[in-house]
């Protein structure tokens, strides 16, 4: 043993144990003696009192979930519009308001209609001579006038003519316009309200656009409102709008909720969780990840109870789980608690993160080999096996849509393509930079 130092300082050094000047529980600094060893060693009573956990590096599915914000909005396929089927004056409205809520036949206004006088009397007329052909024509031509079937039918029924119909709503919902008032002329075909549906809501949720690339028509989604907590709504993604938020770089999933009890409200705020299809991937617990702002690192644990730094590359995130894109193999353990000590024991002994550059590659039975990055984009230029491509968002490594120079591996992938083609590639990042291993025109196979 060389000495003993505080792990929060470690520059201050003493010769023997106990508490440093901070109050902390000093730790020993031994001497490395193992030749060609790597990485730092820790005490194994110090280890135990710092309730050091160690995760090993796993490979299982990994979900594509994405988690956005969102507000409810009426559902615009089931809006109703109430029209005036004739001229005509408003002898009574109903005392109905933008807002309320009404039901299906709800009355909206009484319209007086004296052109259909006439008509109903000719009809009456025809109906006595007895002649259901001449019958048959003279109720269709009521029809044609805008008579509702139920105001023929009390016509028929009474033989007296009946100038005021009762205009109704055809569905159950809130009232969006409202343009009646009693004593007013209406026009034919002139629009008297607005009715909006309730039995669904869509929640319309704002996706990052670098998360685009995951959403798909169909995607499962959960809500959560701020105003039932505890509660989770459950629907689907009905569409992706083409469009993106220029000032927010977000694209509207809208998903569409069913609302039998009509307690969802537009206008209400929710988090929106899109379950996306799982796809294998290597992962640690995501406190294992140290992330600097510049890098992330994981303190790899190597035989002897030596640990190093290791820098990776981390993707996305699951719940309590990083997915680890570059930098370990599976099977590999690393520190997931305690990582301060190891940190500053490294920095006192001048150790060196192990850049991406120098990981190991897996063994065959480890892992399976790395999934292509895939994407789309225009050829700009081509020369060789050098190719410069203007191409779409990459979400899995969050890259934004941009343009730049790929290597072809192998090189004869060009043959064929020219500038200004539309392509979909696979390309797979190394050290040296990004390589093409897939290529053709249209979309990625």
């Amino acid at each position: 043993m060389l000495y003993w130092y505080d792990p929060m300082v470690p520059a201050q050094h003493f010769d023997k144990p106990g508490k440093s000047p901070m109050g902390m529980e000093m730790v020993p600094k031994y001497a490395e003696t193992a030749p060609g060893a790597v990485g730092v060693r820790m005490d194994p009573s110090a280890v135990q009192n710092l309730g050091m956990r160690l995760a090993t590096v796993q490979r299982g599915d990994f979900a594509e979930r994405v988690e956005a914000t969102g507000a409810l909005d009426f559902n615009q396929r089931q809006v109703a519009v109430v029209e005036a089927r004739a001229a005509g004056f408003v002898q009574r409205v109903y005392g109905r308001a933008p807002g309320d809520v009404v039901a299906a036949g709800a009355p909206i206004a009484d319209l007086l209609v004296p052109s259909w006088e006439g008509a109903q009397a000719e009809y009456l007329a025809v109906r006595r001579a007895g002649s259901p052909a001449l019958e048959a024509a003279a109720r269709q031509r009521l029809r044609l006038l805008g008579m509702p079937e139920g105001l023929i039918a009390a016509v028929a029924r009474d033989g007296r003519p009946r100038t005021v119909v009762t205009v109704t709503t055809p569905v159950g919902g809130a009232i969006q316009t409202l343009d009646v008032r009693q004593g007013m002329t209406v026009s034919l075909g002139q629009t008297l309200a607005q009715v909006s549906g309730l039995s669904t809501v869509w929640l319309n949720a704002a996706v990052p656009e670098a998360q685009a690339g995951r959403l798909s028509v169909g995607t499962p989604a959960r809500a959560e409102l701020t105003a039932y907590p505890g509660e989770t709504f459950t629907g689907k993604v009905a569409a992706v709008l083409p469009a993106a938020e220029p000032q927010s770089r977000t694209l509207t999933a809208r998903i569409e909720l069913a609302n039998h009890d009509g307690r969802l409200k537009p206008g209400m705020f929710a988090t929106v969780h899109l379950d996306g299809p799982a796809r294998p991937a290597l992962f640690v617990p995501s406190e294992a990840v140290i992330r600097t702002g510049r890098r992330a690192l994981v303190m790899l644990a190597a035989p002897g109870g030596r640990y190093r730094p290791v820098e990776v590359r981390p993707g996305r995130e699951d719940g309590d789980r990083t997915e680890i894109l570059a930098g370990l193999d599976e099977g590999d353990k690393v520190v997931a608690s305690g990582q301060f000590l190891i940190d500053s024991e490294a920095s006192l002994s001048g150790l060196d993160a192990r850049p991406l550059a120098a990981t190991p590659a897996a063994s065959p039975q480890a892992s399976a080999p790395a999934a292509l990055n895939e994407t789309r984009g225009r050829i700009e230029a081509l020369s060789g096996d050098q190719i410069t491509l203007s191409h779409e968002a990459v979400p899995a490594i969050g890259w934004p849509a941009m343009t730049m120079t790929f290597t072809l591996d192998p090189s004869g992938l060009g043959r064929g393509l020219k500038v200004g083609d539309r392509v979909g590639f696979g390309f797979e990042q190394r050290p040296s930079g990004a390589f093409i291993r897939r290529i053709a025109k249209g979309r990625p196979q």
